[in-house]
């Protein structure tokens, strides 16, 4: 993404327009929330769906009241400053990193890929905890009181380290959809008109952006729900979970469930992050480019 000969921002520059990036697009699209709280339901669903996107989303209004289409929305909120920002200011320092280590001047679609890759494994770190919360009230059994309620409980059964449960199917899930989704947006921004004003860049960043949400949700979905089903289990002492590590539970799901049941919740899943996308990638370029105004030369 580095233009030639034009310094490249400072890390805090890029961790700030991350953050701003993950407010503007919950604030845009969680109006459709209820699109979160579904997905999660359909995941934690064993068997054959009993109910698609249209059937969950009426089941749920029906039986629990909208409200509770909004429930869990404090951790998302409270998640999406931090996880936005170690995304993109992850991307950028990686990207740097491995240019150097390779001795390479400008981004490739091979660099782009292991860049988002690393983005994804940095951002898991950040994201477990509020995950792990966000889950526990949003699944249809949930007792929980609240979010502090969730933490409270979880540290007094399993301690601090409770809160990571899940940590390596979060790192999966986020591993492959930055991969998708970085690697996504360098091949199409390659492919598309080149632009010749600042509105037209943010044009193509809106629609590389829209097709790297897409594509990195659609490689993603399996570990997606896997993750859910890992962070949505009771674990009882001395009995090894059926959900426990990534891959074997891939395999479970499939043998047990058919290939469909690894896409569960994707209908919802990709209507808010394709575009979620597109208004990430839009937010952080348009906020970058106020930077360098502010900078001035070099930066410009």
């Amino acid at each position: 993404m580095a233009v030639p000969d034009r310094k490249q921002l400072p890390f805090i520059a890029n961790f700030t327009a991350g953050a701003i990036a993950g407010i503007s697009e919950i604030l845009t699209f969680y109006p459709l929330g209820e699109d979160d709280v579904v997905k999660t339901r359909m995941q934690l669903e064993t068997g054959k769906s009993k109910h698609g996107l249209l059937g969950s989303f009426q089941s749920i209004i029906k039986e629990e009241g909208f409200g509770r289409l909004y429930r869990g929305l404090v951790p998302p909120l409270l998640m999406e400053a931090p996880k936005r920002a170690t995304k993109f200011a992850a991307n950028d320092f990686w990207g740097k990193t491995f240019m150097q280590l390779g001795g390479e001047s400008k981004m490739s679609q091979q660099l782009s890929i292991a860049t988002g890759c690393a983005a994804g494994a940095s951002e898991s770190f950040v994201v477990v905890p509020f995950e792990l919360v966000k889950i526990k009230l949003q699944d249809k059994s949930s007792t929980f009181a609240g979010p502090m309620d969730v933490v409270r409980q979880i540290v007094k059964k399993d301690g601090v380290l409770g809160l990571y449960a899940g940590m390596e199917a979060t790192f999966w899930r986020h591993f492959w959809w930055n991969g998708g989704y970085f690697g996504c947006i360098f091949q199409v921004r390659t492919l598309l008109p080149k632009a010749e004003s600042y509105q037209a860049r943010l044009r193509n960043d809106l629609i590389a952006g829209t097709v790297g949400g897409f594509v990195g949700t659609a490689i993603n979905t399996p570990f997606d729900v896997v993750k859910s089903r890992i962070q949505g289990a009771t674990r009882t002492p001395g009995v090894v979970p059926k959900y426990n590590w990534t891959y074997p539970a891939l395999l479970t799901i499939f043998r047990e469930e058919g290939p469909a049941a690894l896409y569960k919740g994707f209908a919802p899943k990709v209507l808010r992050l394709a575009p979620g996308g597109g208004v990430l990638l839009l937010v952080v370029e348009a906020t970058l480019n106020v930077f360098r105004q502010l900078l001035g030369p070099p930066y410009l």
